[in-house]
């Protein structure tokens, strides 16, 4: 659909220290300008992506691993096996999942937790480290800075927003989770007022996310503090869709009159 080349990079699915299989179906439905999805973030295992996911992309990549687990201890290993990767030029940690020890709580929503969750993972890798935050809190800047805090090279942020939505002929949920995560255009201004938030709050860079459809809605991200963006449901509609974005910025900051896309953060 696109060369991959021509991103600045890829993203790729959370990785667990085992595979996982995610809930059952249905986990995925639309909604009014967006998807829900309770996948559960069903994945091959870091060891598998290492071995058989990473050979198959193509070279010249730039690939971040994105990890994510139930305690902290799993968190760091997961990273200490992602450490020395070639490949893997940086880890996005997925800071939005429950924390079992916690009683289920997201790892993002408690600035106590969330502190040690990203220490323990730094501790464990040298690589480039991205924290991915949840919105499903009082105060995004108090996460931001607990993430600049324990030594974050840099946020992404949001993740999708918790929510439901229901069948009324069955009289039950769309999903089989029942709640989901919302994601798509719909999300796109709570993530913009997120972005701008946390710019506020630290001095790390950005990369925002949340509902990008054209390069005009990056653009939108760079303008209230991002330094890069990534697409993620408009994928499914038009799998080329990154690329055209990325030249879209480009041209933007052309014919606005900016030397570089970054003086446009």
């Amino acid at each position: 659909f696109l060369d991959l080349t021509k991103i600045g990079g890829f993203v790729a699915k959370s990785l667990t220290l085992a595979p996982r299989r995610g809930n059952p179906p249905p986990r995925i439905a639309e909604a009014p300008s967006g998807m829900l999805n309770a996948i559960s973030l069903e994945n091959v295992g870091v060891d598998a992506f290492v071995s058989e996911k990473l050979p198959a992309l193509p070279a010249g990549v730039v690939v971040i691993a994105s990890l994510f687990e139930t305690e902290i201890d799993r968190y760091a290993e997961v990273a200490k096996r992602l450490a020395g990767v070639p490949r893997v030029a940086g880890l996005e940690v997925n800071a939005s999942c429950p924390h079992v020890k916690s009683g289920g709580i997201e790892f993002g929503q408690d600035p106590q937790v969330l502190a040690q969750l990203v220490r323990a993972v730094r501790r464990a890798t040298s690589a480039p480290l991205l924290v991915k935050l949840s919105p499903n809190v009082t105060s995004i800047a108090e996460m931001a800075r607990v993430c600049e805090g324990e030594g974050a090279d840099g946020l992404s942020l949001i993740n999708a927003v918790q929510a439901l939505e229901v069948d009324v002929e069955r009289r039950r949920p769309v999903l089989a989770n029942g709640l989901g995560g919302l994601s798509g255009p719909a999300i796109r201004p709570i993530a913009l007022r997120m972005v701008w938030q946390a710019r506020q709050a630290v001095k790390l860079p950005i990369c925002g996310i949340g509902g990008i459809t054209s390069a005009e809605d990056a653009v939108k991200f760079l303008l209230c503090g991002a330094s890069a963006v990534q697409v993620g449901t408009s994928n499914y509609l038009e799998p080329g869709l990154a690329a055209r974005v990325a030249e879209g910025i480009a041209a933007y900051a052309a014919r606005q009159g900016f030397p570089r896309v970054a003086d446009l953060v």
